[in-house]
């Protein structure tokens, strides 16, 4: 039996439902994803699409595209973050801040390079991401 995670935004308008296990946990301290979140790191599940969906509230998404590489979402009610659309990964950020029931095991550290608050926790720190998906797979010191 596969398991199910639900969240939702801030005022609980958008609601969420992932399916399975996410391909990677971890934290995010690029540029993008530290003014998103308004912190100094970002803690991301990353899932295929097709685990991923929204069980409620669509019409109250709104998205923000910067860059080809993240499609931002929120609730245009509440303004909360809800996920993050990475076509070129071929994968879906759904907020690890919203998935209260999963167990959250990070793996390693993506962006460690912009990173503006160090975490010395023995994960891999990559200085972009992973070869797997499109980075150059190097990794840096705590």
């Amino acid at each position: 039996m596969s398991q199910h995670y639900r969240g939702g935004c801030f005022c609980g308008a958008v609601q969420v439902e992932v399916v399975g296990a996410p391909e990677a946990m971890g934290y995010c301290h690029c540029e993008s994803c530290r003014h998103w979140s308004a912190g100094p790191v970002n803690a991301f599940t990353l899932w295929k699409p097709e685990a991923v969906q929204i069980t409620q509230g669509r019409e109250e998404l709104d998205s923000y595209q910067k860059t080809p590489n993240s499609r931002r979402q929120w609730c245009r009610r509440c303004g909360g973050h809800v996920l993050t659309e990475h076509p070129g990964m071929g994968l879906v950020d759904v907020y690890a801040a919203l998935l209260a029931d999963l167990p959250f095991e990070p793996r390693l550290h993506v962006h460690y390079q912009e990173a503006v608050l160090r975490i010395p926790d023995g994960l891999p720190k990559m200085k972009d991401v992973p070869v797997e998906l499109g980075g150059s797979g190097e990794t840096l010191d705590e």
